[in-house]
């Protein structure tokens, strides 16, 4: 169920007072207006999962002209929200007209509760799943088939690219292998982008941070009343792929039994929500990936084979950054644009000096630490060209020695010591949770408290 509440708009005091005794009674917040320019008010003041609205506002007047006129003026706030329209005057004319409008569904007065309340639960439903996706699609920024900022003039990616062209259009599932920060999210964008599925969701999931309590209502959803905290129903990630892809970032990190449930939803074809006795089908087409050594990780029991084997239909490895070095100064341009346009220092430049820099560096990080110097040298730049001391960069750097860490506070010191650890297994949650002594939740803890992805970098904002 939606956390925001249900806009109801009605000129009749009595119709507004049983809605709102229905609405509570089923869990449902509420806010109820007597007139269009009211419930406009309302919109632009908070956001609501859904609009109930009454066609007619004067007395003696059937025509719905009111109500069709506020309906189009939602639609001018807020082109997506569900709306849902009733009257006492309902014919089959007004039904059509109201959806041609932007209504979503259509309820004659006196209603069915039972009726009604199945409309509005299945409109705030699909209302949720476009908003989720809308958001996922923001933080995730799909590509739409302009490969522009994904640079490959290396050898090694120009072949990795050949490799995409082909297997893209199939619904073959794809595993992506390689070191941390090499840039496989953004691959797993790319094969959405040039697939047959590109105008769907592209839903990525971090396997690394889901509780092993959550893992199925996460992946599969719950209903209502599923378990103690379930208030309302849940889409889980499958469902909200639905028709398109779903990737699987850092799928290593799943322990046995997550393996176990996602192999018998890839097997076949189908899931069911937590709660529900009612089978839904996965259409989605599966992208992994994952930075660890998955045979070796096989033969230590780690990961099921079988599951490998439903994964990696197609592997693609990406090469890390320093041997693809001919990519370097493009991408370290390309990010450069986009950073001073961002901090609004526009005209910005390299200098001989940071391209030599850049070339020399070995990049532990890959493409991920090339854009986080990138954007630290345009807020550090005082000319119109970055040097090499803006990159803060020294090839063959080497960690702080030991008596830096007497002038360090105990938080400073443990992040460093977890960001060693980091580079040490490669970003590899598990082996790094287990050299520090942490649980891999709390580990993900430590992650977000110090501002920083597996890789060891700082997240960008």
């Amino acid at each position: 169920m939606s956390a925001l509440p249900i806009l109801v708009a009605d000129d009749q005091k009595d119709v507004l007072d049983a809605l709102k005794l229905l609405l509570k009674g089923e869990g449902f917040g509420c806010v109820l207006v007597q007139s269009p320019d009211a419930a406009l008010e309302a919109l632009k003041k908070q956001a609501f999962a859904m609009v109930l609205l009454d066609l007619n506002y004067t007395r003696d007047t059937t025509s719905g002209a009111e109500g069709m006129d506020l309906l189009q003026k939602i639609r001018t706030h807020d082109a997506e929200i569900p709306a849902v329209v009733m009257t006492a005057w309902g014919t089959v004319d007004i039904a059509v007209q109201a959806m041609r409008f932007g209504a979503n569904d259509f309820i004659e007065k006196p209603w069915d509760n039972h009726r009604l309340m199945t409309i509005i639960q299945s409109q705030i439903q699909l209302g949720d799943a476009k908003r989720k996706a809308k958001k996922l699609e923001r933080e995730n920024e799909i590509l739409r088939g302009d490969d522009a900022e994904f640079i490959a003039k290396s050898p090694s990616m120009k072949q990795v690219l050949e490799i995409v062209t082909r297997v893209a259009p199939s619904d073959a599932n794809v595993l992506l292998t390689g070191e941390n920060g090499t840039g496989k999210s953004m691959l797993a964008q790319l094969i959405h982008a040039r697939s047959a599925r590109s105008n769907k969701a592209f839903v990525k999931v971090n396997m690394g941070a889901i509780p092993d309590t959550l893992f199925e209502s996460e992946m599969f959803g719950h209903v209502r009343g599923a378990f103690t905290d379930a208030k309302g129903d849940r889409l889980g990630r499958f469902e909200l792929a639905e028709g398109g892809s779903l990737f699987l970032d850092e799928v290593t990190n799943m322990n046995l039994a997550q393996q176990a449930k996602l192999l018998r939803v890839l097997e076949e074809r189908e899931y069911e929500k937590v709660g529900s006795s009612r089978t839904q089908k996965a259409d989605i087409r599966l992208v992994s990936a994952t930075n660890a050594e998955l045979e070796r990780a096989v033969g230590a029991g780690q990961f099921r084979q079988d599951l490998l084997f439903r994964l990696n239909t197609v592997e693609i490895c990406l090469p890390p950054l320093r041997e693809r070095r001919e990519d370097i100064v493009p991408m370290a341009e390309s990010y450069l644009t986009a950073h001073a346009r961002r901090y609004n220092k526009l005209g910005l430049g390299l200098e001989q000096s940071a391209i030599d820099a850049m070339l020399r560096y070995h990049w532990p990080g890959n493409v991920r630490e090339l854009n986080h110097v990138l954007e630290r040298a345009v807020l550090l730049c005082a000319g119109s060209h970055i040097a090499s001391g803006d990159l803060q960069i020294q090839a063959g750097s080497a960690p702080p020695p030991a008596k830096v860490l007497d002038h360090m506070t105990l938080e400073d010191a443990e992040q460093l010591l977890v960001r060693q650890a980091l580079e040490r297994y490669n970003g590899n949650i598990l082996q790094t949770a287990e050299h520090l002594g942490l649980s891999r939740s709390a580990l993900y803890r430590r992650l977000e408290k110090f501002g920083m992805s597996p890789g060891g970098a700082e997240i960008e904002e």
